[in-house]
């Protein structure tokens, strides 16, 4: 899979190609629906799918500081595309002037000259341009000038009838921040996961047996809500059931959040400096402070243990 950073990178003897537009954080079920209709109609056309998106989000640069917290960065955003089938991905560095664009000025210069659509992919409420002026009727009436069509794609919604919310990356955010990683992985049709760099902490757990690794997670990560999780901590692509710990620590007073990953069984890793991956699967419990260091310890033995149970 081709990946660009600006209209820049696109070769200049790109030809025609079906067009998906969006931030696609998360790239969660209903994300998946549109980019499965792009890659089936790109197929159909004989045409590469191209998705693109934009860095920073958009919202950051319109009002500042009110970037949402991120379901997934760039790079991994990318490689859910790339097994969805997407042939290239733009990413557009979001600016203020780009920000100004006009919708019939974002066409021209993205979808027209740039990337030649054959055909763009939304969903129902997709807006573009300066203000979202554009919605996909205007975007299908400048479709009739530039030679593409335009297919709407609804997404998905939660519980088996199809009655519930929509699938968005809000309510993704919003279950995530409650805890409910499980409900979150419903509707990103995989488990939330939390990158970053293994830094040196207080080296508590392995004091208490049970080394763990303190990420450094990156800027505007979604952190499930404060507690004991069952998950899978991922380094260099190895797969390890663990035990994971967000929170200050309230046992030693910390004041920092942190999340920790203890990779079940493995007292043998040196991973200072890696950057890891953690899935959170489900709740266990949350973050408390005990009467005693014994105590503690019986809890984490018994966390422990359902961890092995459920992975």
């Amino acid at each position: 899979m081709q990946r660009w950073r600006g209209l820049a990178d696109i070769p200049e003897d790109w030809g025609r190609s079906v067009v998906t537009i969006g931030s696609y954080d998360g790239v969660h079920r209903g994300h998946q629906l549109i980019i499965g209709k792009a890659v089936e109609r790109a197929r159909e056309l004989g045409v590469p799918a191209v998705v693109v998106t934009f860095d920073p989000h958009p919202s950051e640069v319109v009002r500042p500081g009110s970037h949402p917290p991120m379901l997934a960065p760039h790079h991994r955003r990318a490689e859910l595309m790339a097994e969805l089938g997407v042939d290239a991905v733009l990413v557009i560095p979001f600016t203020l002037d780009f920000s100004k664009l006009s919708p019939a000025d974002f066409v021209v210069k993205v979808l027209v000259d740039k990337l030649h659509a054959r055909t763009v992919v939304e969903g129902p409420n997709f807006r573009f341009g300066h203000k979202a002026a554009g919605d996909v009727g205007f975007l299908a009436e400048l479709g009739q000038t530039y030679d593409y069509d335009v297919l709407v794609v609804d997404l998905y919604e939660r519980g088996e009838a199809g009655n519930g919310e929509p699938f968005s990356s809000t309510l993704a955010r919003r279950l995530i921040a409650e805890g409910d990683v499980t409900g979150a992985a419903e509707v990103l049709g995989r488990p939330h996961r939390v990158e970053g760099i293994v830094v040196r902490g207080a080296q508590r757990g392995r004091d208490l047996g049970y080394p763990t690794a303190n990420i450094e997670t990156l800027p505007h990560t979604a952190i499930p809500a404060d507690g004991v999780y069952a998950g899978w901590l991922i380094v260099e692509g190895e797969r390890m059931p663990a035990a994971i710990s967000v929170g200050t620590n309230p046992q030693f007073n910390g004041v920092d959040r942190t999340v920790e990953a203890y990779a079940i069984d493995r007292e043998d890793l040196d991973l200072y400096g890696l950057h890891v991956a953690v899935d959170f699967l489900t709740y266990l419990r949350p973050q408390q402070k005990f009467a005693t260091i014994e105590a503690l310890l019986t809890h984490i033995a018994h966390d422990v243990t359902r961890c092995r149970e459920l992975l």
